[in-house]
């Protein structure tokens, strides 16, 4: 299980004044099981109310939860609808491996649907500890000493679910002189491997 990393504020959204506030949570229930603690219905203007989300994945999931919030103001309904921050790569496991394994690995998943590949554009500074950084806060284990081009960064990680475990290899490999980076995924599952690049590409 995990928890929401940012859970949704009421007061970013809700008047400065009292509101009765009702939630529902379409969260996928073939993909996601949540459990939300009770919060007050109630929020009295500039009150605080966090609400306490405990997620567990039971199966590979594309599209966040959605968590739509309906109080009344002035007797009027009002409804807002808010994404959560709960994307697939959450439910990450590091794994470390030797060389040696990874490339065994990289080889048995080899068929071109488990693998998926972008080349794109560095959006921000080009930083090697920034990039381990943001490859170890995305979740996967970082491995050192693996790819023959000491630029480059190599991964590995197991997405957990209740259904199955997928495991996930990736490759970075930057261009400073061009400004562009060629990111490679492969996993056990197709749709996992578009959307873990997908995902992972926007943090560069």
């Amino acid at each position: 299980m995990v928890k929401s990393p940012r859970p949704p504020r009421l007061p970013s959204i809700l008047p400065r004044s009292t509101a009765r506030v009702s939630g529902f949570l379409d969260h996928g229930r073939a993909q996601l099981a949540v459990q939300t603690k009770r919060v007050a219905s109630q929020v009295d203007g500039g009150a605080q109310v966090q609400q306490v989300l405990n997620i567990e994945c039971l199966r590979d999931f594309l599209t966040p939860p959605l968590l739509s919030v309906r109080f009344r103001y002035g007797g009027a309904p009002q409804s807002l609808t808010l994404k959560l921050p709960v994307t697939i790569n959450k439910f990450f496991q590091p794994t470390e491996m030797a060389a040696q394994d990874f490339f065994q690995r990289w080889k048995q998943l080899s068929l071109p649907q488990q693998e998926a590949q972008k080349i794109f554009k560095a959006n921000h500074p080009m930083d090697a500890e920034v990039t381990k950084a943001k490859l170890l806060g995305f979740g996967s284990a970082l491995l050192d000493n693996v790819d023959p081009n000491p630029e480059n960064f190599v991964g590995a990680g197991i997405i957990q679910t209740k259904a199955l475990q997928v495991g996930c290899l990736l490759r970075l490999e930057p261009n400073a002189q061009a400004q562009m980076y060629r990111l490679t995924l492969r996993t056990s599952k197709e749709p996992v491997s578009r959307h873990l690049c997908e995902l992972l590409a926007q943090q560069f």
